[in-house]
């Protein structure tokens, strides 16, 4: 293939990158801003701004784990060529578009590994696959969205204690105020996590392409996904936000800073060991959390199990796309 063609297919690959990171920002933001907007806290405007400069702040104080973690662990990197990146990355996205046209709090992240996986098996087959790295991020599906679960639980329970003799208007004026920093704390973690896994898609490309010939995270790249990621949030997603915000359980500021606090909690902890987890699972499950220490009755579970639901088929659909679009495009001469 001639250096032209290679060069061209590469800014695409890395143009797509960017696309599904400004989609991912797009589609997830109603992590960050659902329970804020929910509760009257911010208007939908200034609380998408908060959410979306926020995602930017990890690129001055947070390392790239998570980014080595997608390069590396996920698929067998000397086997990943261009056309099997681009794959990968019309699954995660095409998955995306779909799910935010049916309201769904999908993984962004599960569906940029479902990408990989399918493209990398239609392609290589089973060898193409790390899966040590791909089990350990199956596990935290479970894990995870249990220990926002369990943390929001508990910082419930300690809320509900110590304010038990205050009045109910008094701890939501102060809570409203709290949940600002709950709520910028997330979308931070949001940032790190999530704008990193692109970071590690174009490193691969830029070894798929032949500009480096190991992985290696550019300023550029760092710089321009957490621009993406930030933009993207900026936008909104609003149908997400409705799913979030009113029908899982009732959310008001206290319960808005607590399921805040408990999935930036473990999505800071998370990011540090460089596991790649689900922004959208640790969120809903510290949601869930609060709404069954209050009253379990009051949690909409049928909404709660069609979003598991969602939960499950995100790989299997990514990666199925994935596959379909690399038989599509495995005709190209690269």
């Amino acid at each position: 293939m001639g250096i032209d063609l290679t060069l061209t297919l590469l800014i695409i690959v890395v143009a797509v990158a960017l696309l599904f990171d400004f989609v991912n920002g797009f589609h997830d933001a109603a992590n960050a801003i659902a329970t804020v907007v929910v509760t009257r806290t911010l208007t939908p405007g200034q609380a998408v701004l908060l959410a979306g400069l926020a995602n930017f702040i990890g690129v001055f104080f947070f390392g790239v784990h998570v980014a080595k973690t997608i390069g590396k662990d996920v698929v067998q990197l000397a086997e990943m060529t261009l056309p099997i990146i681009l794959a990968a990355l019309t699954g995660a996205v095409s998955w995306n578009l779909i799910t935010w046209v049916l309201g769904l709090p999908t993984s962004s992240s599960h569906a940029l590994i479902g990408g990989l996986v399918g493209a990398a098996l239609a392609s290589v087959g089973i060898s193409g696959v790390h899966w040590d790295g791909v089990s350990r991020i199956f596990l935290f599906i479970i894990v995870a969205p249990s220990l926002g679960f369990l943390g929001a639980a508990v910082l419930t329970i300690i809320i509900l204690w110590m304010f038990r003799k205050a009045q109910p208007r008094r701890i939501n004026h102060w809570f409203r105020y709290l949940q600002l920093i709950s709520a910028t704390s997330y979308s931070v973690s949001h940032g790190i996590n999530d704008a990193q896994k692109t970071m590690g898609v174009i490193a691969m490309a830029l070894v798929a392409g032949g500009i480096h010939s190991e992985l290696v995270l550019d300023d550029w790249v760092i710089w321009s996904c957490y621009i993406a990621i930030g933009l993207g949030t900026m936008m909104g997603g609003w149908r997400i936000v409705k799913t979030m915000g009113t029908q899982i359980t009732k959310i008001r500021p206290m319960e808005g800073f607590v399921s805040e606090s408990s999935a930036a909690a473990v999505l800071f902890t998370t990011s540090a060991f460089g596991i790649p987890v689900s922004t959208t699972h640790v969120i809903s499950g510290s949601i869930m959390g609060v709404g069954a220490v209050e009253n379990a009755a009051k949690v909409k579970w049928v909404t709660a199990r069609r979003i598991l639901w969602a939960w499950i088929i995100t790989i299997p659909a990514a990666a199925g796309i994935a596959a379909v679009s690399y038989l599509a495009l495995q005709f190209l001469p690269v």
